[in-house]
């Protein structure tokens, strides 16, 4: 499974995603930017858009409201690494009320991975954040068995993005 994304206006976008109704597609805006996200098998339908292999998945992107995606860059060397502890993750965020999709998306082009979450609203996002099972997942974040402490693996700091998903008129 592939994803697909492209930015643009939102109005662009949207319109596309209306045109493709067959496919797995969401499209989200935030402050600065839209973004029109492509779940599929097949081939995309940009012409340049930025790829990924989805290595990881759980819950689908109907009823999301809210998204984030965690933009991590990681070395050549680290990558087998950071795959392996999310291929091997706990999944305790597919059982939070209000989730509704993860993706782990391994870049084709770059070396930016993208944790991708789906929530059906902000709320729901923040309520995991202050969650036990958010501490779970992240206990060894700063620590030294923790991937964040470990030498080579990341090529510059992560970075987060949200954004909000319209509902259907």
């Amino acid at each position: 499974m592939k994803i697909y994304m492209a930015r643009g206006t939102y109005d662009f976008l949207k319109k596309i995603e209306e045109k493709h109704s067959d496919e797995n597609m969401v499209t989200m805006q935030n402050t600065e930017s839209a973004l029109l996200i492509h779940e599929t098998a097949g081939t995309s339908i940009f012409k340049e858009p930025r790829s990924y292999e989805v290595i990881d998945s759980a819950g689908v992107f109907t009823d999301a409201g809210f998204a984030v995606l965690n933009n991590i860059p990681v070395t050549d060397e680290g990558r087998p690494l950071f795959e392996h502890r999310f291929k091997n993750r706990a999944g305790l965020i597919e059982n939070e009320p209000g989730f509704a999709a993860i993706r782990v998306l391994r870049p084709l082009e770059s070396n930016t991975y993208i944790i991708l979450t789906l929530w059906r609203d902000e709320k729901s996002f923040k309520n995991w954040q202050n969650s036990k099972a958010y501490e779970k997942a992240h206990e060894k974040r700063g620590t030294e068995s923790g991937i964040d402490k470990t030498p080579n693996i990341f090529s510059s700091p992560s970075y987060a993005t949200q954004f909000y998903i319209p509902e259907e008129e």
